[in-house]
């Protein structure tokens, strides 16, 4: 698990502790619907299933929602996340739209999943309310090459690193 001192998993280069711990740990909401989306991310680095079913919406919950979480999370070990775009989602705003690609391990293989999520805002809340995943990128392995930037962030090439 991530401490407070450690870069946030959401790829924000803040530590945890200034960036998703609050929210996870019930102190703040989410401002925008990216911030939502950054944390719930970070949720999902951190087995946090409560979190994530506070976050989605009520009107999609469903009666086995935490045990499906827990199985996602017990075989999954998510790596890196990227906003592709965001679209409204702001303070002021009642809806929004974030792309975003999240890297992840299970199996000793990676994979990368694209997907663009919708946000809805009710009572000063912002909450998860579903996702399309984009048919081009649907949870394929990702293919990093050897010159590239390794997915962890540690700025060194994939082959000098995790490679």
């Amino acid at each position: 698990m991530t401490t407070a001192t450690a870069l946030c998993p959401c790829g924000s280069n803040k530590n945890f502790a200034d960036c998703c711990q609050p929210l996870l740990a019930g102190e703040q909401q989410a401002e925008t619907a990216e911030q939502l989306m950054r944390s719930r991310y970070s949720a999902f680095c951190q087995h946090d299933v409560d979190y994530l079913i506070a976050t989605h919406h009520p009107s999609k919950h469903e009666h086995d929602d935490k045990e499906q979480l827990r199985q996602t999370l017990a075989s999954c070990r998510w790596l890196q996340l990227k906003i592709v775009q965001a679209l409204q989602g702001q303070a002021d705003d009642d809806s929004g739209t974030v792309e975003f690609i999240a890297v992840y391990e299970e199996n000793k293989q990676l994979f990368q999943l694209c997907e663009k999520s919708s946000f809805i805002k009710e009572d000063g809340r912002w909450y998860y309310l579903d996702g399309i995943i984009s048919n081009s990128h649907q949870a394929h392995a990702a293919k990093l090459g050897r010159n590239d930037p390794c997915w962890c962030g540690s700025g060194k090439k994939f082959k000098k690193c995790h490679g």
